[in-house]
């Protein structure tokens, strides 16, 4: 039994007086939500935080709801616990992609406890990092903690873990937007441009910000799906990951306005296959198939950031792909 640290706990009741208590702290402090993977993390001495502040009593951070004010958007809080995002009506009808997501985290008990937000901001994962102490130490640390190496790119002056993060993929191929609440004020970034290329640190969020909530717009022409591949149909984290968002056009069964595939587990941020974003107006759904598998085969290539064969992870790109594609189109 791995025991956690020592450290002062803290549990604000607003997110003004939890983002005041953030920026006091400044890196001394880190967020717990559900915990289901911070304090994993904390155990194995990934992370030694001096306070851990708890943002589970802020009902600022909950609910799920329609916003009708201007553009009608799906609005879910980052409290919203994962288990009401999967069976939540609201969410399946407008972003199924979403509840798909929500609904393949983990086991029934992370899913119990874990957050929308937490999911959002999961630290990335690496073969070599998600390790004890004693393991990483044995094998000379790694460039994301404490060493100087990359043991999965030779030579490789940058940390490429893997984004493992469920719904992310979800949320960008959803065109979602991510509101956040820091000391510098409130600010609202695309899902796309929230996660960048570097696995020691993939998001865009800065010291002492929180994800407040997401909201998606509505479209009542648009379908979508997730597809997860893992060892176990429960528990495991992603191999990889693949979301489809198909916009048809209006009055149309079989032509499509606008479409998206979003790939992850890859590298550290979700990808976007260039093939399915680039499709035009118009485009007959007997393509997307072809257009969107083939497209994704040559683009993604893994890396020996998680467990199992490369190979046999980049050929299950385009398997993946069809089949987040024909549960979106039903």
């Amino acid at each position: 039994m791995l025991p956690l640290p020592i450290f002062d706990h803290h549990r604000p009741r607003t997110l003004s007086e939890a983002v005041g208590l953030l920026a006091r702290l400044g890196d001394r402090a880190v967020v717990i939500a559900g915990g289901t993977d911070l304090l994993p993390n904390m155990k194995q001495g990934l992370v030694e935080p001096e306070h851990v502040v708890s943002i589970n009593a802020i009902e600022e951070l909950k609910g799920i709801r329609i916003d009708t004010a201007g553009e009608e958007r799906l609005v879910v809080g980052a409290g919203a616990r994962l288990v009401e995002i999967a069976d939540s009506v609201l969410v399946r009808l407008v972003a199924p992609a979403l509840a798909d997501a929500a609904s393949m985290v983990g086991g029934p008990h992370h899913r119990a406890m874990g957050t929308l937000g937490g999911n959002i901001c999961l630290d990335t994962r690496c073969r070599y990092y998600n390790q004890t102490y004693f393991w990483r130490k044995s094998l000379g640390f790694c460039l994301k903690k404490d060493g100087t190496v990359c043991h999965v790119v030779k030579g490789g002056s940058k940390c490429v873990a893997a984004a493992s993060n469920d719904t992310a993929p979800a949320l960008i191929a959803l065109d979602a937007d991510i509101h956040l609440l820091g000391p510098r004020g409130a600010r609202v970034v695309p899902a796309r441009d929230f996660y960048v290329a570097d696995g020691i640190k993939n998001t865009v969020l800065e010291q002492g910000e929180l994800v407040v909530r997401v909201s998606i717009p509505r479209n009542r022409d648009r379908r979508s799906a997730y597809e997860k591949l893992r060892r176990r149909g429960a528990i495991d984290f992603p191999l990889l990951s693949i979301a489809v968002r198909v916009d048809l056009s209006p009055g149309s069964s079989d032509r499509i306005d606008a479409a998206d595939v979003v790939v992850s587990a890859l590298g550290a941020r979700p990808r976007r296959v260039r093939a399915a974003s680039q499709c035009k107006p118009g485009t007959s759904i007997a393509d997307l198939g072809r257009i969107f598998s083939e497209g994704a085969h040559a683009e993604c290539k893994p890396l020996p950031n998680v467990d199992e064969d490369t190979d046999w992870r980049r050929d299950m790109v385009p398997v993946l792909v069809d089949k987040a594609l024909a549960r979106a189109l039903g």
